[in-house]
Protein backbone atom coordinates (compact mmCIF):
# COMPACT_ATOMS: atom_id res chain seq x y z
CA UNK A 1 0.00 0.00 0.00
CA UNK A 2 2.57 2.70 1.22
CA UNK A 3 4.43 1.60 -2.19
CA UNK A 4 1.70 2.62 -4.33
CA UNK A 5 1.18 5.59 -2.34
CA UNK A 6 4.98 6.40 -2.83
CA UNK A 7 4.42 5.89 -6.87
CA UNK A 8 1.05 8.31 -6.77
CA UNK A 9 3.34 11.16 -5.00
CA UNK A 10 6.34 10.23 -7.56
CA UNK A 11 4.06 11.15 -10.31
CA UNK A 12 2.36 14.25 -8.83
CA UNK A 13 5.57 16.12 -8.36
CA UNK A 14 5.27 18.90 -10.97
CA UNK A 15 1.92 18.65 -11.25
CA UNK A 16 -1.20 21.11 -10.04
CA UNK A 17 -3.10 18.85 -7.80
CA UNK A 18 -6.35 19.53 -6.41
CA UNK A 19 -7.74 23.10 -5.47
CA UNK A 20 -10.52 25.20 -4.60
CA UNK A 21 -11.87 25.08 -8.34
CA UNK A 22 -11.28 21.29 -9.17
CA UNK A 23 -13.44 20.43 -5.81
CA UNK A 24 -16.38 22.26 -6.87
CA UNK A 25 -16.16 20.66 -10.07
CA UNK A 26 -16.05 17.61 -8.52
CA UNK A 27 -18.48 18.47 -6.47
CA UNK A 28 -20.87 19.36 -9.37
CA UNK A 29 -20.06 16.48 -11.35
CA UNK A 30 -21.33 14.04 -8.44
CA UNK A 31 -24.47 16.39 -8.07
CA UNK A 32 -25.12 15.90 -12.00
CA UNK A 33 -24.57 11.96 -11.62
CA UNK A 34 -27.22 12.12 -8.64
CA UNK A 35 -29.61 13.99 -10.77
CA UNK A 36 -29.34 12.12 -13.91
CA UNK A 37 -30.46 8.54 -11.93
CA UNK A 38 -33.71 10.67 -11.27
CA UNK A 39 -33.80 12.84 -14.90
CA UNK A 40 -32.87 9.73 -16.53
CA UNK A 41 -30.99 11.63 -19.57
CA UNK A 42 -28.02 10.90 -20.92
CA UNK A 43 -26.62 13.98 -21.68
CA UNK A 44 -26.39 15.01 -17.93
CA UNK A 45 -24.20 11.75 -17.43
CA UNK A 46 -22.46 12.97 -20.19
CA UNK A 47 -21.76 16.74 -19.10
CA UNK A 48 -21.11 15.08 -15.40
CA UNK A 49 -17.98 12.83 -17.51
CA UNK A 50 -16.81 16.39 -19.14
CA UNK A 51 -16.64 17.89 -15.73
CA UNK A 52 -15.41 15.40 -14.09
CA UNK A 53 -12.69 14.69 -17.00
CA UNK A 54 -11.68 18.87 -16.51
CA UNK A 55 -11.18 18.32 -13.17
CA UNK A 56 -8.58 15.48 -13.60
CA UNK A 57 -7.09 17.50 -16.64
CA UNK A 58 -6.50 20.67 -14.00
CA UNK A 59 -5.17 18.36 -11.17
CA UNK A 60 -2.60 16.42 -13.49
CA UNK A 61 -1.66 19.59 -15.46
CA UNK A 62 1.94 20.81 -15.00
CA UNK A 63 0.72 24.43 -16.43
CA UNK A 64 0.69 25.19 -12.80
CA UNK A 65 1.03 29.33 -13.68
CA UNK A 66 -2.17 29.06 -15.91
CA UNK A 67 -3.89 26.72 -13.28
CA UNK A 68 -3.40 29.20 -10.79
CA UNK A 69 -4.77 31.53 -12.48
CA UNK A 70 -7.95 29.98 -13.41
CA UNK A 71 -8.47 29.01 -10.02
CA UNK A 72 -7.73 32.82 -8.66
CA UNK A 73 -10.18 33.65 -11.18
CA UNK A 74 -12.88 30.93 -10.03
CA UNK A 75 -12.47 32.20 -6.41
CA UNK A 76 -13.09 36.09 -7.38
CA UNK A 77 -16.28 34.68 -9.07
CA UNK A 78 -17.24 32.58 -5.98
CA UNK A 79 -16.89 35.66 -3.72
CA UNK A 80 -18.40 37.44 -5.55
CA UNK A 81 -21.79 35.31 -5.29
CA UNK A 82 -20.66 34.29 -1.38
CA UNK A 83 -20.89 37.90 -0.50
CA UNK A 84 -24.45 38.61 -1.77
CA UNK A 85 -26.09 35.77 0.21
CA UNK A 86 -24.02 37.03 3.17
CA UNK A 87 -25.42 40.30 2.50
CA UNK A 88 -28.88 39.01 2.09
CA UNK A 89 -28.63 36.84 5.28
CA UNK A 90 -27.07 39.87 7.20
CA UNK A 91 -30.26 42.20 6.49
CA UNK A 92 -32.93 39.29 7.40
CA UNK A 93 -31.22 39.14 10.95
CA UNK A 94 -31.32 42.36 11.24
CA UNK A 95 -34.80 42.62 10.24
CA UNK A 96 -35.92 39.55 12.91
CA UNK A 97 -33.68 41.73 15.58
CA UNK A 98 -34.15 45.98 15.11
CA UNK A 99 -36.86 48.09 13.35
CA UNK A 100 -35.30 50.59 10.85
CA UNK A 101 -36.61 53.85 10.66
CA UNK A 102 -36.27 56.60 8.43
CA UNK A 103 -35.55 60.10 10.27
CA UNK A 104 -39.15 62.47 8.74
CA UNK A 105 -36.83 65.45 7.93
CA UNK A 106 -33.08 63.82 6.76
CA UNK A 107 -34.20 60.45 5.52
CA UNK A 108 -31.34 58.89 7.74
CA UNK A 109 -31.84 54.95 8.56
CA UNK A 110 -31.50 54.56 12.26
CA UNK A 111 -31.70 50.83 14.24
CA UNK A 112 -33.89 50.35 17.18
CA UNK A 113 -33.85 47.40 18.82
CA UNK A 114 -37.10 45.32 19.10
CA UNK A 115 -39.55 44.72 22.08
CA UNK A 116 -39.10 47.70 23.67
CA UNK A 117 -42.39 50.12 23.40
CA UNK A 118 -42.45 53.13 22.10
CA UNK A 119 -39.29 54.90 22.01
CA UNK A 120 -37.95 58.52 21.55
CA UNK A 121 -35.58 58.52 18.88
CA UNK A 122 -32.70 61.29 18.63
CA UNK A 123 -31.42 61.41 14.99
CA UNK A 124 -27.83 61.42 15.00
CA UNK A 125 -27.79 62.78 11.43
CA UNK A 126 -30.09 66.61 11.99
CA UNK A 127 -30.85 65.99 16.15
CA UNK A 128 -34.79 65.77 15.25
CA UNK A 129 -36.82 63.61 17.48
CA UNK A 130 -39.69 61.27 17.09
CA UNK A 131 -41.80 58.95 18.64
CA UNK A 132 -41.80 55.80 17.74
CA UNK A 133 -43.52 52.04 18.33
CA UNK A 134 -40.23 49.13 18.67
Amino acid sequence: MSQIRECFSWFMIGRYGADKLSRFLIGFSVALLIAGVFIRNSWVDILAFLFMALCYFRMFSKNIRKRFEENQKFERLSFRVTEVFKKWRFKIQQIRQYHIYKCPSCSQKIRIPRGKGKVSIHCPNCKTDFVKKS
